[in-house]
């Protein structure tokens, strides 16, 4: 029996940008280790649409499985600690913190804030994005029994801060902001 051997992945191009593919067109983990290390914050939201009449039950703490903003909040950081898990090609990232928010809008909707922190050399946005997902999703578990018509809407990233980039947020105009102030 031979043994096949694998050739040698082409190398990256010396100044080459950053790109998770490399010039044969496979993915690789981009090397992040002649980035400086700064203070990094990425802040992100997401809105889980549901009933007025479960909006009353979540702010009540009435729902048929418990206090759903807590489980969501625990699932939000969590999702964050494990991105690099879940989202191939991202750095474990040492996180040193993880905020989760939520704006409820009697009406219909919940609106989820995460803002995650660490110091190191890539940013959190994936981060930010994974925690807001994760909150949403069991958010959504914990709402499906009392409306099967629930849905998760607008994930998407609202400030970043740190590394070469410095700092990043949305215009003001594009912010929807049902419950005040954001929080970044």
């Amino acid at each position: 029996m031979t043994r096949e051997t694998t050739p040698e992945p082409p190398a990256e191009p010396a100044g080459a940008a950053l790109s998770h593919v490399r010039a044969d067109g496979s993915a690789h983990m981009v090397d992040v280790s002649a980035k400086a290390e700064t203070s990094r914050e990425a802040t992100a939201e997401a809105f889980v649409h549901t009933t007025a009449e479960v909006m009353e039950l979540i702010a009540g703490s009435g729902m048929p499985k418990g206090d759903a903003l807590a489980v969501a909040r625990i699932a939000g950081i969590m999702g964050a600690k494990k991105t690099s898990e879940l989202i191939p090609l991202c750095h474990p990232l040492p996180i040193s913190k993880v905020v989760i928010d939520f704006g409820l809008d009697a009406e219909d909707s919940v609106r989820i804030v995460a803002t995650v922190k660490t110091r190191g050399v890539t940013g959190v946005e994936m981060e930010a994005l994974t925690a807001v997902s994760t909150a949403a999703l069991a958010l959504y578990d914990m709402i499906k029994a009392v409306d099967k018509h629930a849905s998760i809407t607008d994930m998407r990233v609202l400030a970043k801060s740190g590394g070469k980039s410095g700092f990043w947020d949305i215009t003001p105009r594009q912010l929807p902001n049902p419950e005040g102030e954001l929080r970044a």
